[in-house]
């Protein structure tokens, strides 16, 4: 996701986020979770390797910042922390270009929503610190901008903080969180029997990178944030 220049109250952005309107579907839901989780990536990987979900965070607003290595992440993130672990359902910051036709029409009943990944419109910004807004929503956002095919983790976004520090100054009495999650594949294009290992590590609380200025508490949180993804991967 590209980088957002932060707002010193989301009240500023103009954009209405029900234009984007994305949602739950909770029919989808009961019927896609189960048959991803228990049919889908069982029948195509050959092993998936979750370490660290006493990490995740089962109360208040998070933002999960996982890597992203494949397509596949869109299911193994919901498989790692979504409703059949955490009991909460994930929504997804989305590729615009993702977001077309049936797929996407499944995309937005699954939670997801769409951004344009070089210019980031701000209905996608507002519509993020209004879900963190609410207690107990799960933000799923890819902070190093798109999918990466190898062992390394790329320079971050800052996106990501911008974001949580934004909804956490509009909010009085919840803690916003980020959970880095790092996600590895045993082949860097998977296929049929391909490996799985994800790696979640210790939320960052958003609340003690406030500083005085919006643009250096997000170059430190963005740098805290990258730092526990490196140390994931060196796992």
């Amino acid at each position: 996701m590209s980088q957002l220049k932060p707002q010193q109250n989301s009240t500023s952005l103009n954009s209405k986020s029900d234009e984007l309107n994305s949602r739950i579907s909770p029919w989808m839901a009961k019927i896609l979770y189960p048959v991803g989780c228990y049919i889908v990536l069982p029948l195509f990987f050959s092993k998936i390797q979750i370490n660290g979900q006493k990490n995740i965070p089962l109360h208040g607003p998070v933002i999960v910042a996982p890597t992203h290595r494949s397509r596949w992440d869109a299911l193994i993130v919901p498989y790692a922390i979504g409703r059949l672990v955490s009991g909460k359902d994930l929504r997804f910051m989305v590729s615009a270009n993702e977001v077309k036709g049936f797929q996407g029409w499944v995309i937005r009943r699954m939670g997801g929503f769409p951004v344009d990944t070089d210019h980031p419109q701000l209905s996608s910004v507002r519509h993020s610190i209004e879900l963190l807004k609410q207690d107990g929503e799960m933000l799923v956002i890819f902070p190093e901008g798109g999918i990466f095919n190898d062992y390394k983790i790329h320079p971050l976004k800052r996106g990501v903080a911008s974001i949580a520090l934004q909804a956490e100054t509009d909010q009085s009495n919840r803690r916003v969180k980020i959970l880095p999650m790092a996600i590895r594949y045993s082949q860097p294009y998977p296929s049929w029997g391909t490996e799985v290992k994800v790696d979640i590590g210790a939320p960052l609380t958003v609340n003690e990178y406030l500083g005085k200025s919006l643009r250096q508490s997000s170059q430190k949180l963005t740098i805290a944030l990258e730092e526990s993804l490196k140390q994931l991967y060196e796992q």
